[in-house]
């Protein structure tokens, strides 16, 4: 495994410096796999990292500890009591952006929502925190933009910095829609149901069952489906099937196999209109100019 040395008073150790206290690490198009390493980062920062592709594996102790960073997965560390320094393992194919933000700039845009964001409230205020959870469709396109679209050297600093704070703001934005409650304060036989729901909602997408069919097929009553399936998934059962539908169809329109009408037949949609429609509400852009701007960046 080759080794990379990260360091921000040297540009082409692939560590860019967008503001006082914003760091971006961006790493794609590896032709072997490498470690990259970064002894200078200390407690000081929030370290954010997104796996777009493959596996990659960020190392603590020297390598006594191990969390693995998945595809479409993110992972974000903050300890104010110890130094983390980076030790990214990242193999040939894959693609991970990370972001690093000192806590004082993280402190001066959030302040007034800190009771919001959980390890800047009160009671985990100065105690390390841990969050691994699924990337949302919004913030892939975020990566995406950062990944790919390429500017002007006297303007690609400027656009990286804007997607910077972009991504940290749809990374909150996703955490507070989905509050991650506990499902472990139900009983299994209950999640079970309730996961359940979710599987037969994705299996039958094109045509899904009502709520009260749902609640027949599965044994639960209608209350508590929709209580339990808010708890675990975060939303509704069908607003969470509009969401699972929009980012099926975004991966097959990226694909390049389908042309629109197909890719809204897959998702259940009886007319290219309301596929259109629906995809515009989600993403604030039709499938036709998604894809051309995901061709053009290509």
């Amino acid at each position: 495994m080759k080794e990379h040395i990260l360091n921000i008073a040297e540009s082409s150790s692939g560590l860019s410096r967008l503001d006082d206290g914003l760091m971006l690490l961006n790493v794609n198009h590896l032709e072997s796999g490498t470690n990259f390493k970064w002894e200078g980062l200390t407690s000081d920062y929030i370290q954010f990292h997104f796996g777009l592709k493959g596996e990659s594996k960020v190392h603590f102790h020297n390598k006594s500890y191990t969390i693995d960073l998945k595809q479409e997965q993110s992972l974000l560390l903050y300890n104010p009591n110890q130094d983390l320094p980076l030790d990214l393992e990242i193999p040939n194919g894959a693609s991970v952006i990370s972001l690093f933000v000192k806590i004082e700039l993280f402190h001066s845009f959030f302040s007034e929502v800190a009771d919001h964001i959980p390890f800047l409230n009160e009671e985990h205020r100065n105690k390390k925190y841990y969050d691994q959870s699924s990337i949302s469709p919004e913030t892939i396109l975020v990566l995406n933009q950062i990944n790919k679209l390429k500017f002007q050297d006297h303007l690609q600093q400027l656009y990286l910095k804007g997607k910077a704070y972009e991504l940290i703001s749809v990374y909150f934005n996703q955490s507070a829609e989905d509050p991650r409650s506990c499902p472990f304060l139900m009983d299994d036989i209950y999640l079970g149901k309730v996961k359940q729901v979710k599987d037969i909602v994705v299996e039958r997408i094109t045509s899904p069952p009502t709520l009260n069919e749902l609640s027949e097929e599965v044994g639960l009553n209608l209350k508590k489906l929709k209580q339990g399936f808010k708890q675990v998934y975060g939303s509704s059962v069908f607003n969470f099937l509009f969401d699972y539908k929009m980012e099926y169809s975004r991966k097959l329109l990226d694909s390049g196999k389908y042309n629109i009408n197909e890719v809204g037949e897959k998702v259940g949609y009886s007319t290219a209109s309301h596929f259109i429609a629906s995809f515009k509400k989600k993403y604030g852009i039709t499938p036709k100019k998604y894809v051309i701007s995901q061709n053009r960046i290509r």
